[in-house]
């Protein structure tokens, strides 16, 4: 198993999207060692004194900030309030977002601005490098004042109470001394709150569908030039000389992938009676290159969120520093997700226009593609699952950001509502994936009955992966599984893989 060390530089998501396809353990770097251990020493000398009030280290939390904790008392404070905190509900955050979680709290508190314990962080590099992960729950957190609710539950096992996954199966977490070895940490003064403080729950969603969104726009952009194919589309809209004189960097970037999709096509070039095409088709290249400069901003956000400190209070040593801000607070990402929220369900809401194009009975192509129209349904339906998960994308991409509720007695009076828009981002995203399958499925359907004319080797090439997939519908057929199948096609497969260079 390779053994990756965070860097001390900027980590991206690139690069987190390839450690993910890799069996690799993490580990920290010398330097980060030395700073978390300098860190520590400089909080545990400031209480030495016992006299100053460092906000969540000797008071409590909230609203109860004024209340002074008597020294022997400060563990239990940092215990309690993991305890305390961990009021998440719902469902079940998905094994990979919780994964990205770990490395991300780490990632956070390798700078040596929170005065952890190096042992505490090593638990949590053991619970990543072993796939122990702790049972969190998608509900709860406000998306300010950290995700409270959800790192209070993935910090619980650190001390051995709630619950892990292992493999596919939950256990108390009072397991893992049997099975690991792994005996119950004591937490330490601060320890607690630099766990639960921080957006990792936000930021970890947002990585996740970041690197699956920017996987499905390039299928939007392949899938796009195989309906357009399918639909006898023309193909001056897609000219640069038109995207020069408008020159948005999505917009430009996707005429040029599509005009190289379609390059060498007998059915681009044949000619065509019709003047102009619909928008779905003839504007492709402003939609969905809107939707990928979305994308490209927020992905510039999260990749400063991740490689930042989101704790609170942060400790400078080398400043004799303690100093209680709030950089927990989820509004970067929260904005930045319900834009990508937005930008993710145009692309499928473009995408079923044109399901709904190619199924119409238009352009010589049958009502609904079907071989025996009337006796068969065909496509007539799919199209109506696309419109079905649209209108449900279109409801889930209302921002939450925009929104706040008073918390904490009136101490926590504005919040970002990010953990929502995480939430609600990954479920467009999954519905994305499964529009698009729809597309395709349907597009492939529709170039069938375009032969013997062939569209390009690009896209002939996918046409023949797909087929063994999902074959051509000669007859009606329960077609979920044709819909799973063409999802899973997209989700186990680059579209890059199949472009001639």
């Amino acid at each position: 198993m390779q053994t990756i060390t965070l860097p001390d530089h900027n980590i991206t998501i690139d690069a987190i999207a390839k450690m993910l396809t890799q069996q690799h353990a993490i580990r920290l770097s010398e330097e980060s060692v030395e700073k978390i251990g300098t860190c520590r020493k400089f909080l545990e000398g400031e209480l030495d004194g016992d006299n100053k009030l460092i906000y969540g280290i000797n008071t409590g939390f909230g609203a109860l900030c004024n209340v002074k904790i008597a020294h022997h008392e400060l563990s239990a404070l940092q215990h309690n309030l993991v305890r305390s905190h961990a009021c998440g509900t719902g469902e079940l955050v998905p094994k990979e977002i919780i994964k990205l979680m770990l490395l991300l709290k780490i990632r956070s508190l390798s700078y040596g601005h929170s005065g952890i314990k190096i042992d505490t962080i090593n638990r949590l590099l053991d619970f990543y490098n072993q796939s122990i992960l702790p049972v969190v729950y998608n509900q709860g957190s406000l998306g300010a004042s950290g995700d409270l609710a959800p790192l209070a539950h993935l910090s619980l096992p650190l001390f051995g109470e709630g619950e892990v996954m292992l493999n596919e199966e939950k256990c108390s977490a009072s397991f893992l001394v049997s099975k690991f070895g792994l005996s119950p940490l004591s937490l330490s003064e601060k320890e607690g709150l630099a766990l639960l403080n921080g957006t990792q729950f936000m930021s970890a969603y947002g990585v996740h569908c970041l690197i699956r969104l920017e996987r499905l726009f390039e299928w939007s952009v392949m899938i796009s030039a195989l309906s357009c194919d399918a639909f006898d589309c023309r193909t001056e809209p897609f000219h640069p000389a038109l995207h020069q004189i408008r020159a948005h960097t999505g917009q430009i970037m996707v005429a040029e992938k599509i005009n190289h999709l379609l390059q060498k096509s007998d059915l681009a070039k044949s000619h065509k009676i019709h003047v102009q095409d619909p928008y779905s088709f003839r504007c492709i290249p402003q939609v969905l290159g809107a939707s990928y400069d979305a994308l490209y901003y927020a992905k510039k956000v999260f990749e400063i969120e991740i490689n930042s400190v989101t704790d609170n209070p942060n400790i400078f040593p080398d400043e004799s520093l303690i100093l209680s801000g709030g950089n927990f607070h989820g509004q970067p990402l929260a904005l930045a997700m319900d834009f990508l929220a937005m930008a993710a369900h145009e692309a499928g809401n473009i995408s079923d226009r044109r399901v709904y194009q190619l199924v119409s009975g238009k352009r010589d192509l049958p009502m609904f593609l079907s071989s025996n129209p009337g006796l068969q349904s065909g496509m007539m339906i799919p199209q109506y699952t696309a419109a079905s998960l649209v209108n449900q994308n279109k409801h889930l991409a209302n921002p939450c950001s925009t929104d706040s509720i008073e918390s904490s007695a009136g101490q926590e009076d504005h919040v970002s509502m990010g953990a929502n828009s995480a939430t609600k981002l990954l479920r467009i995203t999954d519905n994305l994936e499964k529009i698009l399958g729809i597309e395709l499925l349907v597009a492939s359907q529709a170039i069938a009955f375009r032969r013997p004319m062939q569209t390009s080797a690009s896209l002939e090439r996918l046409l023949q992966a797909y087929r063994i997939k999902v074959p051509f519908v000669n007859q009606d057929r329960v077609l979920h599984y044709d819909i799973e199948a063409s999802a899973s096609f997209l989700r186990d497969n680059n579209a890059e893989d199949f472009i001639d260079i």
